[in-house]
């Protein structure tokens, strides 16, 4: 926090007071949280014992905190407050104590491993965290030529549904897709001195597209762009894009970070000091601040606290969660691999998967080495995958339609097997050609696998198939 000649005493002594407070604790976080394996960082976050006794009588658990404004003890607090001089929470449009800690911990998730500083902003829902993560670098009237984003064309529907219609029909904003994205010269040939920033999503919905993240944020780097990537699939559980170089992360936490499936929620982490030739030096230095504090507060995408806390407690197993979630997949990718019924598998963790080298060289389970039953590296794939029917389109939603234990929804990441048909749900409004772009055929059916046990999920599909 930093002062200039105007602030009165009484706003100086706050800000002297919240540094002070900072300081402890920064220290608190590098000298103790900063050495915690993944788990107890899920598990604890920012809330300590000490804070429990001292402000929440004991509470072991986060509270609740549904009250909507912050009073402060004079207007020379307000005033340090509302100039975000000091730390605040002032309104729950902008922030909340409850917001807080969910944001702190995933901040600290996406950030293990990495040396340097990372934050979190908090949203009402995964696509609230696309465009608070992209609407900075679209600064309107910037050139007199129109700006554009490259981004990878196989995404989540609404994801090309925000950058094709919103971004490029409505404000004339480009979205150059790329359809290859292993091929980095493909990247780089879309790429001119109007592009603002490159976007990926990795794992992709539903067809399990995947690049190299480090040659890709090399090259946003050289022509002085962020990389955005969406690692929804992923999480940090197994993997952490920051780690490799990208600058900004955005998780639907709806989906694989909570399973439970209690309500919508999005957050948009980013490093310290992204790459951009945009904006303010505020803006790069903390991109996930910023946007909080002042886009946001414009805009209102604000995260309920009660959400906030139920999507931080689903977050605290999440590594266990992501590799029992994993181990299952793989047990049913193999059997629908070997079914007489079914055209094509895409999963990841599939040997004779085209992508299975690269995707295996950034996806592991976190800790694993330090893990009792493994005591080594182990890699993960996730829980999504998708399969082709042979027969078509007929074929296809007549086994989709025959499913009874896998339920018949367009969500992902559950605790309970979910299965999807793309093309006539979350990607059925971007057309034949977006889906064609995409690689999204229409006998294509998604598959979420849940934590039943897995010889149930294939009992289920195989009598569906028959």
């Amino acid at each position: 926090m930093t002062l200039d000649h105007k602030w009165s005493p009484g706003v100086q002594n706050y800000v002297k007071h919240a540094n002070e407070y900072l300081a402890r604790r920064n220290e608190y976080i590098q000298k103790v949280v900063k050495k915690w394996k993944f788990d107890t960082i899920a598990v604890h976050g920012l809330y300590s014992v000490q804070d429990a006794i001292e402000d929440y009588q004991g509470a072991i658990i986060e509270p609740v905190f549904m009250c909507t404004s912050q009073a402060y003890r004079d207007s020379d607090e307000m005033e340090a407050a509302l100039a975000y001089l000091i730390p605040t929470w002032c309104y729950s449009r902008i922030a909340n104590p409850s917001t807080y800690y969910f944001e702190w911990t995933l901040a600290l998730l996406e950030g293990y491993g990495f040396d340097g500083f990372t934050s979190c902003c908090s949203t009402s829902s995964g696509m609230a965290a696309i465009m608070t993560a992209i609407q900075p670098f679209l600064i309107h009237g910037l050139t007199h030529h129109p700006q554009n984003i490259v981004a990878t064309a196989q995404c989540y529907g609404g994801t090309f549904q925000h950058f094709n219609i919103r971004l490029h029909q409505e404000r004339g904003i480009e979205c150059r897709w790329v359809l290859d994205p292993t091929n980095i010269e493909e990247w780089a040939s879309k790429i001119d001195k109007h592009t603002c920033l490159l976007y990926g999503e990795l794992p992709s919905n539903p067809g399990l597209g995947f690049f190299d993240i480090k040659l890709v944020a090399d090259l946003a780097h050289s022509h002085g762009v962020p990389l955005i990537v969406d690692s929804t699939v992923a999480t940090p559980a197994l993997l952490r894009p920051i780690c490799h170089g990208a600058d900004v992360v955005v998780q639907s936490a709806t989906k694989s970070l909570t399973a439970g499936g209690f309500g919508t929620c999005g957050a948009v982490i980013s490093r310290g000091d992204i790459v951009t030739q945009m904006g303010t030096d505020q803006m790069r230095k903390d991109f996930a601040l910023y946007i909080k504090y002042l886009p946001n507060r414009d805009y209102g995408p604000n995260l309920h606290p009660m959400q906030a806390i139920m999507t931080l407690n689903d977050m605290r197993t999440i590594r266990s969660k992501m590799d029992l979630l994993s181990r299952n997949t793989m047990c049913v990718a193999n059997f629908l691999k070997e079914h007489s019924k079914i055209e094509q598998v895409n999963y990841l963790g599939l040997p004779d998967h085209p992508l299975f080298s690269l995707a295996s060289k950034y996806m592991w389970l976190v800790d694993s080495e330090f893990d009792d039953m493994y005591k080594r590296p182990i890699n993960r794939y996730g829980h999504l995958l998708s399969f082709c029917v042979k027969g078509g389109v007929e074929k296809t939603r007549k086994t989709f339609d025959k499913l009874q234990r896998i339920w018949r929804a367009t969500d992902l990441g559950r605790i309970k097997s979910v299965a999807t048909i793309p093309a006539i749900s979350t990607h059925q409004q971007q057309g034949d050609a977006g889906r064609k772009l995409a690689n999204i055929p229409q006998n294509l059916i998604r598959l979420c696998v849940g934590a039943e046990h897995p010889e149930d999920i294939i009992s289920d599909l195989d009598q569906a198939l028959s």
